[in-house]
């Protein structure tokens, strides 16, 4: 047997999902011991590489777990890491499809489901927030003769969401309480959507309830509408009357800017 495809057989049988024994395997990749057979000796390291996972992803996303139970969760990462194996060097990324996962599988959580894709998009967005990519920010400069065709663009770090279910209040409670899990599991569905920025400011991830227009402006700017076009679209249906526009816009892009929000991918003054 050759060194690379001994090197694939051994990393496959320690990255093998638990249930499978590999007994075969372990016999023909590693020598046994006086003390244990080859696979008790592979079984070792499958376990430790297979806790790390698991733990990991409890750790990051403790909404999703207080949704599910300890014990249903940890059956529900085991199923997610055999259909979305990690794939990168670093742990950070292992959960970055699982939003969508739950959303395929509604037979993991069955009535809860919706509440729990919604926390898991939440809780990927902590983590992006938390050590996500930050791009230079807006210049007051760029503001003196913006033109109608500024293009404005959000921190890549920053996520908006528009969630079903109150999961920012729940997972503030979650890490409010020590441990303790709140009645999390009769969090109800909203008559209407909550919007929400996950964002982070000194190296502290928070969650930040938007206006419906607020939310739909920032939207459009990420798309990459010019300024005009993207109020002209956030406001297209909007409960607040004209005249309160100019007050609006002022006050939002003034937390934006304090927040930190604001880059400028483009400047056009030749296009709306």
């Amino acid at each position: 047997m050759r060194l690379l495809e001994l090197q694939r057989r051994m990393a496959a049988a320690l990255l093998a999902p638990p249930g499978k024994r590999g007994r075969k395997e372990a016999v023909r990749l590693i020598k046994p011991n006086d003390r244990l057979s080859a696979s008790e000796r592979l079984a070792i390291y499958r376990r430790s590489y297979w806790a790390r996972l698991l733990d990991s992803l409890a750790e990051d996303f403790p909404g999703v777990t207080a949704i599910a139970g300890r014990r249903r969760f940890r059956r529900l990462a085991v199923q997610y890491l055999r259909d979305c194996p990690s794939r990168s060097f670093t742990l950070r990324d292992l959960g970055a499809q699982l939003p969508d996962w739950l959303q395929r599988h509604p037979e993991i959580l069955g009535a809860h489901q919706d509440l729990a894709v919604d926390m898991a998009r939440l809780e990927w967005a902590h983590i992006v927030a938390f050590d996500g990519a930050q791009s230079p920010l807006l210049d007051p400069e760029h503001l003196l003769e913006p033109g109608p065709g500024m293009r404005i663009g959000l921190q890549p770090y920053l996520t908006l969401l528009e969630l079903a279910y109150p999961v920012d209040e729940v997972r503030v409670a979650l890490q409010s309480d020590a441990g303790q899990q709140p009645a999390r599991r009769k969090a109800a569905r909203l008559a209407n959507p909550v919007f929400v920025a996950v964002h982070r400011s000194e190296g502290t991830v928070y969650y930040r309830r938007l206006e419906p227009e607020e939310f739909h402006l920032l939207q459009a700017l990420r798309r990459g509408r010019a300024i005009s076009s993207a109020v002209r679209f956030a406001f297209r249906h909007s409960r607040h009357a004209p005249a309160d526009l100019p007050r609006l816009l002022e006050t939002w892009f003034a937390a934006w800017a304090r927040l930190g929000w604001l880059t400028v991918t483009s400047i056009d003054r030749h296009q709306v």
